[in-house]
């Protein structure tokens, strides 16, 4: 079975049913519970069967895809919980807390909606990525090995909500009293009606939501799910004006993403949300290491300067930081996309838990959005991701590195090069067709003047037609 176009660097995703259908996540269901079974240390019960907890999105083909993905976990023998359509950190929730052997989240995150896929996890919600097992399973899913077992799993149905409110509880302090209108653009997934309902748990009446695409729908009706598109950010940021709100929030579709608009209605950068989550978090656990990713880096750094911690730079892409969050033992984990990363929560990503901080920052605090983000925004302006067709990325890459030679070059993710007043980063996605460009700097009329000259730099080399 030919499987190499729909896995990717830290997960499984493709075209339905082209690319991705039953048949295949079947298949590479049986090839991750026989990766897991190598993988595991006996129990003292040596018979246990291992158990995986499976869950979905709200695309149109999910439903059907975790049928194939429970039917090939049961065929090869591993046991299932099924806790239904879910936000994916749900999903690592049940892993986490209920100590279950793996998880299956059925999501092509933010993709359009013909699109969908798998990302998986080990116990503890360890990240399967390229490097810690992927290329295995995809090994054994093209292999003509027998991966069925003698004796099939079992299935149950499990709700795990209510749990994972008592579990959040121990993120919230924040004035349950004090007066907040937030919009919440929820995207047609289910994170939106998720907070709505914690926010009941807690007894927080006085924090209103304006709800926006508030409906679970597959069909994505306006588009691409995905808030980090400059595109999908006006309805946004227009209710945030019309109401009048004290700020907005938005999630991607399956809900592991979080992304911030101040009182004005302007889009707030991951690299600024970084740096206030960080500094607010060292505040309370001085001297811990934070990790972040190479795009825009110079807001988030001072900040944990300023605070005392430790920095640590790493490559983007969940697995890799949840692997490095192990390793290091970090407190928190900030990406310029949209993931945010806590030791407390497993070290996986949480689209919830940024948006109770964030209400914990700003109850405590008699400043505004802007406010808090103004020390950021005006220190280290940054571009925002400008995204590029790009086909030959590797050479095209190679081109822009040869005209920047007097920089300081740093290649942990991409090509990221360095001046005294400005840098940048441009990197191959992992996920899509695209070469992602971030430039930031010392003040806004360099950053401009530099995105400018970067932006030309690559229009010309595509259009030279070796590199699109």
């Amino acid at each position: 079975m030919s499987s190499s176009n729909i896995f990717h660097a830290y997960d499984v995703r493709g075209v339905y049913p082209t690319e991705i259908d039953e048949v295949k996540v079947k298949r590479i269901a049986m090839a991750y519970a026989t990766f897991l079974r190598q993988g595991h240390q006996p129990s003292a019960v040596s018979n246990q069967p291992l158990v995986v907890a499976v869950g979905c999105d709200v695309r149109l083909s999910s439903p059907k895809l975790k049928k194939a993905v429970i039917e090939g976990l049961t065929e090869a023998g591993v046991s299932v919980i099924d806790i239904g359509s879910v936000p994916t950190d749900m999903l690592y929730f049940a892993v986490g807390y209920y100590h279950y052997d793996g998880g299956i989240q059925v999501t092509a995150s933010h993709n359009p909606a013909e699109f969908n896929g798998l990302k998986m996890v080990r116990g503890g919600v360890e990240a399967i990525s390229g490097e810690s097992g992927l290329k295995e399973i995809q090994r054994l899913v093209e292999s003509d090995a027998n991966l069925m077992a003698m004796v099939a799993g079992e299935v149950e149905t499990d709700v795990v909500e209510e749990a994972y409110f008592d579990f959040l509880t121990h993120f919230v302090h924040f004035d349950a009293g004090q007066t907040k209108k937030i919009v919440a653009n929820n995207n047609f997934g289910l994170s939106g009606p998720v907070a709505k309902r914690l926010l009941t748990r807690l007894s927080s009446s006085h924090i209103n939501l304006i709800e926006l695409n508030w409906q679970a729908d597959g069909n994505f009706p306006k588009g691409r799910p995905d808030p980090l598109r400059a595109e999908n950010r006006q309805e946004t940021s227009e209710l945030i004006l019309e109401t009048k709100a004290d700020f907005g929030v938005a999630w991607d579709a399956d809900g592991d993403r979080f992304f911030l608009y101040d009182e004005e209605g302007q889009f707030v950068e991951g690299c600024y949300l970084t740096a206030i989550l960080a500094k607010s978090l060292l505040e309370q656990n001085p001297r811990e290491k934070i990790i972040y990713g190479p795009f825009n880096i110079w807001a988030v750094e001072a900040a944990i300067e300023s605070a005392g911690g430790k920095k640590i730079m790493e490559r983007v892409g969940h697995s890799f930081i949840k692997s490095r969050m192990k390793k290091e033992g970090a407190l928190f984990a900030g990406e310029s996309s949209g993931h945010y990363f806590f030791r407390d929560f497993y070290s996986a990503d949480n689209g919830l838990i940024p948006f109770l901080l964030v209400l914990n920052i700003l109850t405590a605090s008699s400043k505004k959005v802007s406010e808090l983000l103004a020390p950021y925004r005006e220190n280290y302006p940054v571009s925002g991701e400008i995204n590029f067709e790009v086909a030959n990325k590797d050479k095209l890459l190679k081109q822009i590195e040869s005209k920047y030679t007097t920089g300081t070059v740093d290649r942990t993710d991409g090509l990221s090069v360095s001046f005294d007043n400005w840098r940048f980063n441009v990197r191959p996605s992992n996920t899509e067709n695209l070469l992602r460009l971030n430039v930031e700097a010392r003040d806004r009329q360099t950053c401009d003047q530099k995105t400018a000259e970067l932006e030309a730099l690559i229009n010309g080399l595509r259009a030279d037609g070796k590199f699109s």
